[in-house]
């Protein structure tokens, strides 16, 4: 049976660079995926997203034989997790994906090997695997080495974080921190920080919940001041030269497969507790229904003044800037919102970062902004940035276009 130094247990926007990372350090790297397509495009040589330099990443680690993709897994040293865990009921956490790739590597797993989840998971979860592992393989018990190591890094500059980011390392024992802290070693220049992986865990919950907070009160600031009559652009922007001030910019809610997602987590397991974490959820997710409204409204009020109905641009479907990420955005349910309440009016749908999509028929950004009536910024595209309408245009800027 052919052997690799790491099999990669998912190939998706963290899997797939993380392997190539590994790859390109010279340590061979089997990763799996259950979609046919992805191996198929990663044994070519090609990505199926977006992140700049992965795909030379990915076509040398494979022209050199250090990288192979395939729909099962094979006999490794170090197997690393990195799957979706989506939700399940109301905004509760399922982990049968990290459960599943588990039980696929349960059979290969030997004396020695590293086991490491990467995947955003409820607290409890390494040691519900070390409990499976165990289950089935109960001579492995005490003689492997189990951790989770969450990622941080930012799409769109994911090559570069990943190497020089820190990162939190927690095992189930401190034999497995160690062994852990080694294996990241080799490819992560940033600090590695040893815990426990109950803490680890808790950890980037804790990351992306405080960013979703900070967030959340920009957004309601938003929500005041446009009932207040006052520029919330210009309000934070004084406010922050308060030198222990530092409010973020406002926007159409938030997306992406974190800070969107993570603190439902701890929500979900400890409501009564959570009690800010979860009101800025509902602030965030509110700000997208807000945006929509303000768009109808718009609508509603051109049509009364000009007799006619106006055509609209919804600038923008990613979940973030200048990246092809659509997960948990915010401006995507924007624009289906809107389109639910379309009466024959004419929309241009924009998303400069991606070439097609199943739903919408995509305008070019150039063409949206010359033939529309109301221009709704809902993500802070460079293009966007580029070109300034005509003053007879209806502005509606929810992403701090003019100042960010």
């Amino acid at each position: 049976m052919e052997n690799r130094d790491v099999v990669m247990m998912g190939l998706g926007y963290i899997g797939l660079p993380t392997a190539a990372l590994i790859a390109k350090s010279g340590s061979t790297v089997h990763g799996v995926d259950v979609n046919p397509h992805i191996v198929e495009t990663i044994n070519r040589g090609e990505i199926h997203i977006v992140e700049p330099s992965l795909d030379k990443e990915v076509s040398n680690a494979v022209d050199k034989g250090l990288l192979k993709a395939a729909l099962e897994p094979v006999s490794a040293d170090t197997y690393l997790i990195v799957v979706p865990t989506p939700f399940k009921g109301k905004n509760e956490p399922d982990i049968s994906f990290v459960e599943a790739a588990t039980k696929a590597i349960i059979p290969l797993l030997k004396e020695g090997d590293l086991y490491i989840i990467e995947s955003t998971s409820p607290i409890g979860t390494t040691d519900k695997m070390k409990d499976l592992i165990c289950n089935h393989r109960p001579e492995l018990r005490d003689k492997i080495f189990i951790a989770y190591c969450p990622e941080r890094v930012l799409p769109g500059n994911v090559m570069y974080e990943l190497v020089h980011n820190d990162r939190v390392i927690g095992g189930i024992d401190d034999k497995s921190t160690e062994k852990a802290v080694e294996f990241y070693s080799k490819y992560v220049k940033g600090a590695l920080h040893k815990t426990n992986a109950r803490t680890a865990e808790m950890c980037k919950l804790v990351e992306n919940s405080s960013r979703d907070v900070q967030i959340a009160f920009a957004n309601e600031l938003s929500l005041i001041c446009d009932k207040a009559d006052v520029d919330v652009w210009e309000l934070i922007d004084l406010a922050n030269k308060h030198p222990r001030v530092n409010i973020l910019k406002p926007g159409c809610g938030v997306g992406g497969h974190c800070i969107a997602v993570d603190p439902y987590f701890i929500v979900s397991d400890y409501p009564l507790e959570s009690k800010i974490i979860g009101a800025a959820r509902e602030i965030n997710n509110y700000k997208s229904f807000w945006c929509a409204e303000k768009i109808q409204n718009a609508k509603l009020k051109f049509q009364l003044e000009n007799g006619r109905k106006p055509k609209i641009a919804i600038m923008g479907l990613a979940f973030k800037p200048d990246i092809d990420d659509l997960r948990e955005s915010p401006a995507k349910y924007i624009a289906q919102k809107v389109l639910q309440n379309a009466n024959n009016e004419e929309f241009f749908i924009v998303e400069p970062n991606i070439e097609s999509h199943t739903i919408y028929k995509l305008t070019n950004y150039k063409e949206a902004i010359e033939n529309a009536d109301i221009i709704a910024y809902l993500v802070a595209h460079k293009e966007f940035k580029k070109l300034k309408p005509k003053e007879d245009k209806v502005i509606l800027d929810f992403c701090g276009i003019g100042v960010v």
